[in-house]
């Protein structure tokens, strides 16, 4: 009783950082809104400021927002249930919608500067941001080609699982650095009378928007550390397929149990090993973060 009470407040406990993740998250896309059009010219695509404006509503809501929905997916209680395939397809999907818009974004900062003649990549969060967009394609691509297409044999998914977590979440720790920096650029550019020095309202505005943004990060990164948060491999062992068995994992003890001379105790003491196997295994298919 004791145990499944500690369990019931540390799901509890879970849910409420949850919420405030997604409220941080939310908050800080409506500021980004607020701040392209309140202060400045909304949103265009002409070649105008408004087309610039793009940039940091997009970089918000999908490079930064959405990408962190993405890392923590796995980590939901009730998703538990779900096959991992279906969860896979989710943090995929997820990733991509947030490739995409960080790509629409670049396209309007790259096509603005040219309308108005101002030089491409000359600052260091034009450099940060290019790489870590590039390094977040790679980590999508190889993600898919490993994680998600069937072709990849599971001693590769358990070697470059490791690695994969921890891209993703330095990918997304770059990105929320590369955000402070351009959104500090911008003010600096376009503050003039009064100037970003004299705080002026929209100055503390867009202050409190990266605020905001490592708030969000810190709290993604943290649901996304916690080891007692993690999907439980033992869901996973309830799907284990005896006979035919085609999922990742499964195929010691696919073997095992068709094979028709083994006597019981060998096939339990298997059963055991491959269990722990494909709990191995399975913890290299759970934990993606892209």
């Amino acid at each position: 009783a004791a145990q499944g009470a500690r369990k019931m407040e540390d799901y509890g406990r879970f849910l409420a950082l949850l919420a405030s993740t997604l409220l941080v998250g939310f908050v800080s896309v409506i500021l980004s809104l607020v701040w392209v059009f309140h202060y400045r010219e909304g949103l265009s695509w002409d070649g105008s400021a408004g087309e610039f404006n793009w940039h940091p509503v997009l970089i918000i809501t999908g490079f930064v927002f959405i990408q962190g929905i993405a890392i923590i997916v796995y980590r939901l209680p009730w998703t538990w249930k779900c096959s991992k395939l279906l969860m896979k397809f989710i943090h995929a999907g997820l990733n991509t919608i947030a490739m995409i818009l960080a790509i629409v974004s670049m396209v309007a900062v790259f096509d603005f500067h040219n309308a108005k003649n101002i030089p491409n990549m000359y600052s260091l969060h034009s450099w940060i941001g290019l790489t870590a967009v590039i390094f977040y394609s790679l980590q999508l691509f190889l993600g898919f080609a490993v994680f998600l297409l069937p072709f990849a044999p599971v001693h590769l998914r358990v070697a470059l699982m490791p690695i994969h977590v921890y891209s993703g979440l330095t990918i997304f720790a770059t990105v929320i650095a590369t955000a402070l920096m351009g959104i500090t650029e911008k003010l600096i550019f376009a503050l003039k009378s009064p100037a970003y020095s004299a705080s002026p309202p929209e100055a503390t505005l867009v202050n409190c928007l990266g605020l905001l943004l490592v708030i969000f990060g810190s709290l993604i990164l943290w649901m996304a550390s916690r080891p007692h948060w993690k999907r439980p491999p033992a869901e996973n062992a309830k799907i284990l397929r005896p006979i035919g068995a085609t999922s990742e994992g499964t195929e010691a003890e696919s073997t095992m149990t068709n094979s028709s001379n083994a006597d019981k105790s060998d096939l339990r003491s298997n059963t055991e090993a491959a269990k722990k196997q494909n709990i191995k295994f399975d913890e290299a298919g759970q934990r993606s973060t892209m």
